[in-house]
């Protein structure tokens, strides 16, 4: 597996649609829906059901091996194996494409947060836009 995956979670079944939907989040670089994860996993196991992926991606984020995005006003949900970094996206509205972020922008004001006394233990940010290629339709 992965240098920065750990070990299969405890209390997950493990079976071959699952297998594969790890494998399929190990070799992306950006998060992915259940329906291009379903999509992938059709490739090597033909009679696996969207269903299924639904709920093997629930148990997933609830063991913490995958991280769920929701997106867009909650529009959008993707997924992306927890390699215990965050990251951070950008997405077109046109296309809905994600652009991964080569850094986190929040990394310059948490530091002004601390000084004023508040402890952050978390955050999210989502960047809305468009892609040059929607931009020039």
């Amino acid at each position: 597996m992965d240098d920065n995956f750990e070990s299969w979670p405890s209390g997950i079944k493990r079976t071959k649609p699952r297998e594969k939907m790890i494998d399929v989040l190990k070799n992306v670089e950006k998060p992915l829906s259940a329906a291009e994860i379903f999509t992938e996993v059709q490739k090597d196991i033909k009679n696996v059901a969207l269903s299924t992926v639904y709920r093997s991606l629930e148990l997933f984020v609830k063991k913490g091996t995958v991280t769920k995005l929701a997106i867009i006003n909650n529009e959008l949900a993707v997924y992306e194996l927890n390699r215990s970094q965050h990251n951070h996206y950008a997405v077109c509205l046109g296309c809905r494409e994600i652009f991964p972020l080569k850094f986190c922008p929040m990394e310059k004001i948490l530091p002004d947060m601390v000084d004023d006394g508040f402890k952050v233990v978390g955050h999210n940010l989502e960047i809305y836009g468009y892609c040059e290629e929607c931009i020039n339709k």
